[in-house]
């Protein structure tokens, strides 16, 4: 999966700067089954490159079908782009955002009523935060405290039906801090108890669907021993922090949210000892449902692999009202494949056509809204990257 080292697609902002740095130097187990009835249609922005590593990154998906997501020059630079359900394209920028290798505008979240929130690096590398509106407003904004140095800075990563968003700062010595955003454009950081002081530790915000409808927010944090945890913090302020039973606690290795639904059902994932992924569902009262998908891998990991998603296992990504999850396993070759598990457990698999089938490569789904239609990208034989569209 080293071909996946774009930074849109890393869990922490630690794994975002490490990125940008490379793109400036270039349940129980459910039953598996195949995909029978449904319809894949490829998605590839207009301007996007078609070298290795370039090409078209779907983010997220509303429940009217609206598609956002960014693209990738020629030129390494990033662009957003939104599609409508008929497939028309509209691409944008964000005044201030780069233009040279690795910066550029990417978006991170989409409500009902088609708001997109996202970030943009500037020409010095500093992440800075926006919102557009579905007329084309932009509205940028930083969170007090986040530093100004290169690959510091405010990064939005959620944004919910109220029009509130959440997300992470990088202050300036390189610690992660939450943070949400009123309608009225107030700004409260915070931080998860006992998380790490340390450059690469603190407090994480995922993105997608990391803020639900009544402002609870799950997250993640990583401690002072860099051991990952998860957390749920409510629209009051209060957080709980919690792991799930099993996952390991060495270096770089522990619990990752990577979402809530209307429920308060948190899904994401969580490492055992081998570093091998492993998909997990936290009810509302904190009940635990653990999955595998059929296929996954179980090869041994290298620390580390849990938060740059490159270990072998399940990983899932986002979870719809429903309660439908979809995500990614990664196999024993390597090589990325999507799922969708329905409420009741059953896990239906499939590849893209056209996903190349050598080790970091495949099939990447990211978001699925309300129906079931599902986007992602996969990356094909020669590296570049494309989206698509999944409906049942």
């Amino acid at each position: 999966m080293t071909n996946r080292c774009v930074f849109s697609q890393f869990r922490t902002p630690a794994q975002r700067r490490g990125a940008l740095a490379l793109s400036l130097a270039l349940c129980t187990l459910g039953l598996g089954r195949a995909a029978s009835a449904q319809t894949i249609i490829t998605v590839d922005a207009p301007g996007a490159g078609t070298g290795t590593g370039q090409g078209t990154l779907p983010y997220a998906i509303n429940p009217e079908g609206v598609i956002a997501g960014e693209y990738i020059d020629a030129n390494n630079v990033f662009h957003a782009f939104l599609r409508a359900p008929d497939g028309a394209f509209t691409t944008f920028d964000v005044s201030g955002a780069g233009t040279s290798a690795g910066q550029g505008t990417v978006v991170r979240s989409m409500n009902p009523a088609g708001v997109v929130t996202g970030w943009y690096a500037d020409a010095s590398n500093t992440g800075h935060g926006y919102v557009r509106a579905p007329d084309g407003t932009i509205t940028t904004f930083d969170a007090p405290g986040a530093g100004t140095g290169g690959f510091n800075g405010t990064f939005a990563e959620d944004i919910n039906p109220a029009g509130v968003i959440a997300g992470d700062l990088f202050d300036a010595s390189g610690v992660g801090h939450g943070f949400v955003r009123a309608l009225d454009g107030k700004i409260t950081s915070f931080d998860a108890p006992n998380a790490g002081t340390a450059p690469g530790q603190g407090t994480y915000i995922f993105s997608v669907d990391t803020l639900n409808p009544a402002g609870s927010i799950s997250g993640t944090y990583q401690d002072a021993s860099n051991v990952w945890h998860a957390f749920l913090r409510a629209a009051d302020g209060t957080i709980n922090t919690f792991d799930v039973p099993g996952a390991a606690t060495g270096d770089g290795q522990g619990t990752f949210n990577d979402g809530i639904n209307q429920a308060g059902t948190i899904e994401g994932q969580y490492g055992d000892a081998n570093n091998v992924a492993h998909g997990f569902l936290r009810t509302r009262n904190g009940s635990f449902i653990k999955f595998d998908v059929p296929g996954a891998g179980t090869g041994a990991g290298v620390t580390g692999c849990l938060a740059a998603v490159t270990c072998q296992g399940t990983i899932p990504e986002n979870i719809n009202a429903p309660g439908a999850v979809t995500g990614q396993y990664v196999d024993a070759n390597g090589v990325n494949h999507g799922f969708v598990r329905a409420p009741d457990g059953t896990i239906t698999k499939f590849d893209v056509p056209g996903a190349g089938t050598s080790a970091g490569q495949g099939t990447i789904p990211f978001c699925n809204n309300p129906v079931d239609a599902i986007t992602g990208n996969y990356i094909d034989a020669n590296g570049v990257f494309h989206g698509f569209l999944r409906t049942p």
